[in-house]
C-alpha cells in the first residue's frame, strides 16, 4: 500500500470517529439512551430494535459502531501493508483499536447502569482521546518516511500550544460536568436517569471561565505566529479562535434559551471539531522551520 493510500485510510478513521460522537450525542438528546435496554442485544432476547423511535435511534448508533470498527481495522491493516512500513503508524492505529474496544465496554456499562452520568462523561472523554489519537495518526501518516532533524526554534511556540491543549482538556471535562448536571440525561424517563449533584448555573460559570482562558491562550498563539511570520501556525490558530468564539456564542445562547436540543447538538459537534483543530495546532507548531517536504496536507 502506498503512503498516499494509507493517508486516505487514516482520514476515513478520523471522520468516522468524529461522526459517531455526533450520533452518540443525538441518542442522548432525543432521550433514546435506553431505547435498547440491554447490551449487546437491543433487548434481552432480541438483537435488533423494533420499529420504534427511541429504539431505532439507539440501535442505529450501535450499528454505526460497525462502520467505525471497519475504518479502524482498515487503519491497522493499512499500517501493516504500507510500504515502507513504519512502527509509529502501527502503534497509533492499534491505539484506535484499544480505544474503540474500551468504548464498546463503556457503552455497555452505560446501558447497564441506566445512563449513569459518570459513564456518560467517560464515554465522551474517551471519544476525545480517540480523536486525538486519530488526528496524530493522520498527521504522522502525512509526514515523509525518512526522519529529519526537528528544528529547536519551535519549542517556545509549542510550549504555548501545549498549554492550549491542557486548557482545552479542562474545558472538555467541565463541559461533561455541565452535561451531567443538566436536563438532557439521555432518557425520556427523567426519573430513571441519575444526574450529578451540582447546580447547572455554578458549573456553567466555571466552564465559561475555562473557555475564556482557552480563547486567551489561542489568541496569544495567534499573536506569536503573526510576530514571527509563521503562516501555517497563524492559519491553524485563527481557525481555532473562530471555533472557540462560535462555541462561546452557542454556549451562552443555549444557556439563556433553556438548553434546546438542537443547540446542544451543535455545541457537541463544534466541540469535537474544535478539539481536533487544537491538536492540529499543536502538531503544526512542531513543524516550525521544518523542510517543505515535511508539510504534507493532512486535512
Amino acid at each position: 500500500m502506498s503512503p498516499a493510500r494509507y493517508l486516505s485510510l487514516t482520514r476515513a478513521a478520523l471522520w468516522s470517529l468524529t461522526i459517531i460522537v455526533i450520533t452518540g450525542a443525538s441518542v442522548r438528546l432525543t432521550g433514546s439512551g435506553l431505547g435498547c435496554s440491554d447490551w449487546p442485544n437491543c433487548e434481552e432476547d432480541q438483537l435488533v430494535s423494533d420499529l420504534e423511535y427511541h429504539g431505532m435511534i439507539e440501535f442505529g448508533n450501535r450499528m454505526f459502531t460497525g462502520v467505525v470498527a471497519l475504518a479502524v481495522i482498515g487503519a491497522v491493516l493499512g499500517s501493516l501493508l504500507r510500504r515502507p512500513k513504519r512502527a509509529d503508524l502501527t502503534r497509533l492505529s492499534w491505539g484506535l483499536v484499544a480505544g474503540v474496544v474500551a468504548q464498546i465496554v463503556l457503552g455497555g456499562l452505560l446501558v447497564k447502569t441506566e445512563l449513569d452520568p459518570r459513564f456518560t462523561m467517560g464515554h465522551f472523554l474517551l471519544s476525545m482521546v480517540l480523536l486525538w489519537n486519530a488526528t496524530v495518526l493522520v498527521h504522522r501518516a502525512g509526514l515523509p518516511d525518512e526522519p529529519t532533524d526537528r528544528p529547536t526554534d519551535a519549542d517556545s511556540v509549542r510550549r504555548v500550544t501545549r498549554v492550549v491543549m491542557l486548557i482545552g482538556i479542562v474545558v472538555l471535562v467541565m463541559g461533561t460536568i455541565v452535561t451531567g448536571s443538566g436536563p438532557h440525561s439521555g432518557s425520556d424517563e427523567e426519573e430513571v436517569a441519575e444526574r450529578l449533584p451540582f447546580l447547572v448555573r455554578d458549573v456553567t460559570r466555571i466552564h465559561s471561565i475555562t473557555a475564556l482562558l482557552l480563547l486567551g491562550a489561542v489568541v496569544y498563539v495567534l499573536w506569536l505566529a503573526d510576530q514571527r511570520g509563521l503562516v501555517d501556525v497563524r492559519r491553524a490558530a485563527l481557525l481555532v479562535t473562530g471555533l472557540v468564539v462560535a462555541q462561546g456564542v452557542i454556549g451562552y445562547w443555549q444557556y439563556f434559551t433553556g438548553v434546546p436540543v438542537l443547540l446542544v447538538g451543535i455545541h457537541v459537534t463544534l466541540a469535537s471539531i474544535a478539539w481536533i483543530n487544537i491538536v492540529r495546532l499543536d502538531l503544526e507548531a512542531s513543524l516550525i522551520g521544518a523542510p517543505a517536504a515535511d508539510r504534507v496536507s493532512t486535512s
